[in-house]
């Protein structure tokens, strides 16, 4: 891993434990009546039932519509981001680093083992050339790898940071409906305790020719009331699909911050950790040669010094034991070579559960809309007063 990677992987990481580390508010499942609701709130629910007009049925039909049109196109930001969090590309970057580290087999790192002798009659190089050729090959293939990895990461970042303004809007319009449905309901109880009970007095005081009038009024007002009744509802429904989104965001986020993590752990841990574990390789297995080739030497040496051969059979073993010390061991590094391995295994099987997650819900979504819809069209198409008012309120 070049230099220049491993300082933005370290950069990243702060940007990582940030991220990770935003905690979202919980929505509140209570709706707050107008007797009980603190001052702001009140005023805000007041406001909203100023907006009511029960001589016009447009307002009742219109009312908490404005909050309401905001659904659909939440609905489809959050649907579009379940689409968009294909971990694919990172899944593969991750899935090349393990085919390259499965590429090295620990054969290939005994410098000591015979050639055959077809490697010998073609002129093959020695084991040690050939593994030193090989790893500066795959270096530049991990170098590859971990700025893939990292442009990858950056993405997910975004995109975390994207879905928390998504949920902060989500829980905003959640509030706005829960304003409108204590709206609502504050009006319900003042037509049924103030309103409708004026008129109904008002009907038996008036002279008789004007009675008929009077009566009509008060069937206007009792229908206006229950139109505003029904409309309530379908908030309260609306309010309900939007408490779900907020689970379904935090989902794909949770998806997104274990995928950061793990890439972040691949590139600040295990690829230095792997790449330092091939050069230590290669540096004993070059030591190890030229140990050997200085004990030929040395050899040789004794065949011509006979007279200090005792003296120089003494001193060449205190050398070679001392240089010999810290041999090279082919199993520790197949058992380290393993375990990372099973390491970004581990985070491909979580990449992919994440997926399917994803995948579930988007699903859900789509097959939560096509019941609203289908839902509403059966409204519309009911030939009675009750249909098309619930049809046309929606």
């Amino acid at each position: 891993m070049t230099e220049d990677i491993r300082a933005a992987a370290a950069t990243s990481l702060a940007e990582v434990e940030k991220v990770t580390a935003v905690i979202l508010p919980e929505p509140g499942t209570a709706i707050v009546p107008l007797e009980t609701a603190p001052a702001p709130v009140a005023e805000d629910i007041r406001k909203r039932m100023a907006e009511l007009d029960m001589t016009n049925t447009q307002s009742i039909i219109s009312f908490g519509s404005g909050a309401q049109a905001e659904l659909q196109v939440i609905s489809q930001e959050m649907l579009q981001g379940v689409k968009n969090k294909d971990v694919g590309p990172a899944g593969d970057s991750l899935r090349e680093i393990v085919t390259t580290i499965r590429g090295f087999s620990g054969e290939e790192l005994d410098v000591n083992r015979k050639q055959s002798w077809w490697e010998w009659l073609t002129g093959h190089a020695a084991p040690l050339a050939e593994f030193v050729a090989r790893y500066e090959q795959v270096q530049t293939q991990i170098d590859k790898i971990t700025e893939n990895l990292l442009t990858h990461e950056t993405t997910l970042l975004k995109d975390i940071k994207s879905l928390d303004i998504l949920y902060g809007k989500t829980l905003t319009f959640y509030n706005e409906l829960g304003l409108y449905i204590a709206a609502g309901e504050a009006k319900l109880k003042e037509l049924d305790a103030k309103d409708i009970p004026a008129r109904e007095a008002a009907v038996k005081a008036a002279p008789e020719a004007d009675q008929m009038l009077k009566a009509q009024e008060l069937r206007d007002l009792r229908a206006a009331r229950d139109d505003l009744e029904r409309r309530v509802y379908d908030l309260k429904l609306t309010r309900q699909v939007t408490m779900q989104s907020l689970p379904s965001i935090r989902l794909v986020q949770e998806n997104d911050k274990s995928l950061v993590g793990k890439i972040n752990s691949t590139l600040m841990n295990t690829v230095p950790l792997w790449e330092t574990q091939l050069a230590q390789a290669v540096t004993i297995q070059r030591s190890k040669e030229a140990a050997e080739a200085i004990k030929d030497a040395n050899d040789l040496t004794n065949e011509l010094l006979t007279a200090n051969a005792n003296n120089l059979q003494e001193a060449n073993k205190i050398v070679r034991t001392e240089m010999e010390r810290g041999v090279f061991d082919i199993e520790a590094v197949q058992k380290a070579n393993a375990t990372l391995v099973a390491t970004i295994e581990e985070s491909l099987a979580i990449a992919d559960e994440g997926k399917a997650r994803r995948a579930a819900a988007e699903v859900e979504l789509v097959k939560m809309e096509g019941e609203l819809r289908d839902t509403l069209a059966s409204a519309r198409a009911r030939n009675t007063a009750s249909g098309a008012n619930i049809g046309s309120a929606v």
